[in-house]
């Protein structure tokens, strides 16, 4: 939960911080380059001249001419040189938003904010469902494996475990004369042992040497990994083959004649040399 809670913080504050971004730079006014026409466009307005005119140089012999003809009543006034003082451009209007409407770098912003938004929400949402545990069914949680009677009789007539895929685990009827064997070994837990005291075990199907589904061999008895090679008993002791341990077990447990597997916790098989039961095998092996 706490790596989630940091998970969901960290997506917020970046999501807040693209967001500033993105408004501070849609409201900034635009700053580009001018082409070398209008920076001489420019230079000629601060001159005080039009486009493509020179101002006239004024001389001093030129002074002295127009104020000869001037006192002899033939000239004009002296030749002033024109100002270059510059020419104050008038502001421009202010822009009305509404006319304007959405730039197109106003789209473009929006449009990358809101699909940078849209893919950290969904990886923030695959994080989550990541972490979240699912138990509401299936492997993983309480599994009702069906009446006892039924689970008996089956595994009484056809001298093989009952089967359940759902929990993906083997139930077998453990001896009642052996639970004391078994607790004096210390090789169960406490869970394990109460379900032997109702007669029962639940192994899982998985080998503990590599991993692959353990089937029953009909004939010895015997749970045989046809992998490896590896046996076990009836109740998952360890048998032979280079299997560490005995199979992994889970809790059983029986209810007003209703038996529940709760495979949210595997317990780790037996030890090897431990036999409760002493069950050899009972046939020829499979593999």
């Amino acid at each position: 939960m706490l790596i989630a809670a940091i998970v969901i913080i960290g997506v917020l504050l970046l999501a807040a911080f693209v967001l500033a971004m993105a408004r501070r730079r849609d409201t900034a006014q635009a700053v580009g380059v001018l082409s070398r026409e209008t920076q001489k466009r420019d230079r000629s307005r601060e001159a005080g001249k039009p486009l493509g005119e020179e101002a006239p140089v004024v001389t001093g012999r030129d002074v002295e001419r127009q104020a000869a003809l001037e006192r002899r009543g033939a000239g004009t006034a002296v030749v002033v040189a024109p100002s270059t003082a510059p020419v104050q451009a008038a502001p421009p209007p202010p822009i009305d938003e509404e006319a304007l409407g959405v730039t197109r770098r106003q789209f473009l912003n929006r449009a990358i904010v809101g699909m940078f938004g849209l893919s950290l929400a969904g990886f923030g949402t695959a994080v989550l469902g990541f972490l979240w545990p699912t138990v509401s069914g299936g492997f993983g949680s309480k599994i009702t494996a069906g009446k006892l009677s039924d689970i008996q009789q089956k595994m009484t007539s056809q001298k093989q475990p009952a089967y359940f895929p759902d929990a993906r685990a083997y139930v077998n009827p453990f001896p009642l004369e052996a639970v004391p064997r078994a607790k004096a070994s210390g090789a169960y837990a406490d869970p394990i042992i109460a379900g032997m005291e109702q007669g029962l075990v639940a192994l899982y199907q998985k080998c503990v040497h590599l991993g692959c589904r353990v089937p029953w061999c009909q004939s010895s008895q015997w749970f045989e990994c046809p992998c490896h090679g590896s046996q076990y008993n009836r109740v998952g002791e360890k048998k032979g083959g280079p299997a560490p341990r005995g199979l992994d077990h889970f809790a059983v447990s029986v209810d007003n004649g209703v038996v529940t597997i709760d495979t949210k916790t595997i317990f780790v098989g037996p030890p090897i040399g431990t036999n409760t039961t002493g069950q050899e095998a009972e046939g020829p092996h499979c593999r």
